[in-house]
């Protein structure tokens, strides 16, 4: 098995990705040691004592920091790259501050993993990294290329492999809308930048599974997208706060309508699989095999939160928000389907 005996490093473990990935690979593989790398000693601290497990060890540190990053990377195996500035509007007004962490950060963590020779390295995007129009979907674009190049610098002899994952909205995660509609539901008013709006959503649960699945058919280069649902804004506040009142404010800067996993011009690449897509790198890459059992999607082929035949309804998200209380959630209402 791909994790039997292995060291484990998780960059941004004490964010709300890092500690459910931390739980899951802590039950169930038997691993040699899970080591969580982030900045905040706090969340660490508290962590440490939640889990409770020898296996953990914890590394302060920051990925810009790249002597850090060797010490932590010694006699690591893997590495699932977490660790990145996420919210679009502190990327847009920080700029300089988010290149560094999400940019070259990146490029430290592929030239530890190189010089410390890891075995696999795997990176997690964003759907805005595909046809970004914010910083920050522009910093995890460059991100991306970054790990899908840097299996040219391995050669066939090398060990490591670098790949992504890439997805859309967490259900569970801090950053996302829904533990906002929570606060603000007892307000009676929700807002909402604008009614069309789609996005694409999956748990914490799902998307931790998903990162350790490709982790294991990896071959270096790949971008992996997994199948899941889209939902429309509207039907995301029925979910949550039914019977507030929803204020329109408008869309942000940098703030799509609608997401995208998979770009038209990235389909001339793109293999399907059962659960799955697989963007293949365009650059020739002396490690990389088409994985088997996929087809090739057909030409202009794009997967958008808008025209996603999988559509989330009002009665799914709920119980995926409330898994042990789905009778305390508000009466359902009809599956309503994603605006085009």
């Amino acid at each position: 098995m791909l994790f039997e005996g292995k060291t484990v490093l998780i960059t941004g473990g004490t964010g709300s990705f890092g500690k459910v990935c931390a739980r899951y690979i802590l039950d169930h593989y038997n691993i040699e040691k899970l080591i969580i790398f982030s900045r905040d000693e706090l969340k660490q601290y508290e962590m440490a004592r939640e889990f409770n497990d020898p296996r953990l060890r914890f590394f302060i540190g920051d990925v810009r920091d790249e002597k850090r990053l060797s010490m932590a990377f010694s006699g690591v195996n893997i590495v699932i790259h977490a660790a990145a500035m996420k919210h679009i509007t502190a990327c847009e007004y920080n700029p300089f501050e988010a290149i560094k962490t999400n940019v070259l950060g990146a490029q430290n963590i592929i030239e530890q993993a190189l010089h410390h020779e890891v075995e696999r390295v795997i990176a997690l995007s964003t759907d805005k990294a595909a046809n970004p129009i914010n910083l920050y979907g522009a910093t995890k674009l460059c991100s991306d290329k970054l790990f899908v190049a840097a299996n040219s610098y391995v050669g066939k002899t090398h060990k490591a492999r670098f790949s992504v994952v890439r997805y859309g909205n967490v259900i569970g995660s801090r950053g996302s809308v829904i533990p906002l509609f929570e606060k603000l539901k007892h307000t009676g008013t929700v807002p909402v930048t604008d009614e069309r709006m789609t996005r694409f959503w999956i748990t914490l649960d799902q998307g931790v599974a998903f990162v350790c699945e490709s982790l294991k058919i990896m071959q270096g280069g790949e971008i992996f997208v997994p199948k899941i649902p889209s939902m429309n804004i509207m039907d995301l506040v029925k979910a949550i706060a039914p019977e507030c009142k929803v204020e329109i404010t408008g869309i942000r800067p940098g703030e799509k309508l609608h997401e995208v996993l998979i770009t038209q011009d990235d389909s001339r690449s793109t293999m399907e699989y059962g659960d799955r897509f697989v963007i293949e790198p365009q650059m020739e890459l002396p490690v990389y095999e088409t994985l088997p059992g996929g087809k090739r999607v057909k030409e202009n082929f794009s997967y958008r939160s808008d025209n996603n035949p999988n559509v989330l309804s009002v009665e799914a998200l709920r119980q995926m928000i409330y898994p042990e209380h789905p009778e305390n959630s508000n009466p359902s209402p009809k599956k309503k389907k994603v605006h085009a």
